[in-house]
């Protein structure tokens, strides 16, 4: 496993910190339809490309058996320290760090993220803690990981208790793994999940509060940063605070299989 120790720095300013569903740059009112960005321009909700059939998955209850490989931790974040963050506040909603919290307050019809400013790592396992304060049918929030740029992978919890996988590479959205109902997955507000993402090289893992929920192979991106995200996709606001982040050390080489005579 190497770890790139990089010095990332997502410029997130009003008009990139606070997205609207499905293109930038922001408006007031939000865009009806999806369209193409350039590829200098981070797009959270891009327009997507053909879907592909969904991966046959392995799906598992015990997370003892899933997270192999788990080793030192690499660094923790208690979200004391708001400049490791990106922060904004606009009519489209707010991003701020206060309180060992980072909350999201996204509008109705808006799409709000945050990235971490300075770690970039490989092979990891993260876990964050996700508190749905006010969240709704559609309404949607997670992580991004292996973030670079406008591409990067995002964990998606749906307040109706689905949840999938998304890539973006490019600017272009394609959903990996198909969404799937999750009986750890929060039902609304008041709700609380520990997310947890495990990645080693193309192979990626995924849990909810230590039980393991899928898995998915993909090779299009291989290292980033991390990050979090709410959008509101109803009529009312939604709020959402993450707090508690570890990412620890993933050294897990993937066995092969013995070739036939």
């Amino acid at each position: 496993m190497k770890i790139l120790r990089l010095f990332f720095l997502v410029g997130f300013t009003l008009t990139t910190a606070c997205l609207p569903l499905d293109s930038i740059p922001l408006t007031a009112t939000p865009a009806p339809t999806e369209s193409p960005l350039p590829t200098t321009t981070v797009v959270w909700f891009p327009p997507s490309a053909t879907p592909i059939p969904p991966i046959p998955l392995a799906t598992q209850t015990a997370a003892t058996q899933m997270d192999l490989g788990i080793g030192e931790t690499l660094f923790t974040d208690d979200f004391s320290d708001a400049t490791q963050w990106d922060v904004a506040m606009s009519d489209q909603g707010s991003v701020a760090v206060s309180r060992n919290r980072l909350a999201i307050v996204a509008q109705p019809g808006f799409y709000l993220a945050s990235l971490r400013r300075s770690f970039i790592t490989t092979d990891f396992y993260a876990e964050i803690t996700a508190r749905a304060n006010l969240c709704r049918a559609q309404d949607t929030y997670g992580v991004l990981f292996r973030a670079m740029g406008n591409s990067f992978y995002r964990f998606v919890l749906s307040c109706n208790g689905l949840i999938h996988v998304e890539r973006v590479v490019n600017g272009v959205k394609l959903t990996i793994v198909e969404a799937v109902l999750s009986g750890d997955a929060p039902l609304g507000a008041p709700g609380q999940a520990t997310i947890g993402v495990w990645a080693a090289g193309a192979e990626m893992r995924f849990f909810l509060n230590s039980r393991f929920q899928f898995s998915v192979t993909d090779k299009s991106i291989l290292q980033g940063g991390f990050g979090v995200f709410a959008r509101s996709a109803g009529e009312t606001p939604t709020t959402i605070t993450f707090s508690d982040l570890i990412v620890r050390n993933v050294n897990y080489t993937a066995p092969t299989q013995t070739p036939s005579p």
